[in-house]
């Protein structure tokens, strides 16, 4: 077998050239992947042509300065982050506050333990817990003692009410009487 240098010579060119076919595609893609990733990472235009400059400059050692100084997070993490701190935000707001010492207090308590202020009460009917400013209980209907009920006539509030029969009844001075 005899070794052709003329084909060595082209066969090494044919390497060469993939060679830097495949790192020029490298580096167009490092620089693009760069320009995309900080711009998931940041609004600023500045920080996203400069940092996809920099890869494009100095190629690996670029996209390595980049992962040093790009932000920790995405945009959407951060939002994602965000909402989640507002939900336990909202949740520890939603607890209700002693009306006394301002504490926090659970739904089921029927007095603060901190101040000893009242803050439920009790249905006389089902003995479920009813907030101070209700006059009817939710959850059976019935009235609390001493609750004025709106949808009263005149002729049922008096209904109870007794006459005195045996009340003398008065004459007016006007009225004439039957012995005139």
């Amino acid at each position: 077998m005899a070794f052709d240098p003329v084909f060595l010579s082209n066969f090494t060119l044919v390497l060469t050239a993939f060679a830097a076919a495949f790192l020029i595609a490298l580096w167009i893609s490092l620089v693009i992947w760069t320009y995309r990733d900080a711009r998931s990472r940041t609004r600023d235009p500045l920080v996203r042509t400069l940092s996809a400059l920099l890869t494009a400059v100095l190629n690996l050692p670029g996209v390595l300065v980049y992962l040093i100084l790009r932000p920790q997070r995405t945009l959407e993490e951060e939002y994602q982050r965000t909402l989640e701190e507002e939900a336990l935000l909202q949740a520890l707001e939603d607890l209700p506050l002693c009306p006394g010492c301002e504490r926090r207090v659970k739904e089921d308590w029927q007095v603060c333990p901190n101040c000893h202020t009242k803050l439920k009460k009790n249905c006389h009917n089902c003995s479920k817990l009813m907030e101070l400013p209700w006059n009817i209980c939710p959850y059976c209907g019935t009235p609390a003692p001493g609750a004025r009920i709106e949808a009263t006539s005149i002729d049922e509030a008096l209904k109870n009410i007794r006459v005195a029969d045996e009340a003398p009844s008065v004459r007016l001075e006007s009225e004439p009487s039957e012995e005139s």
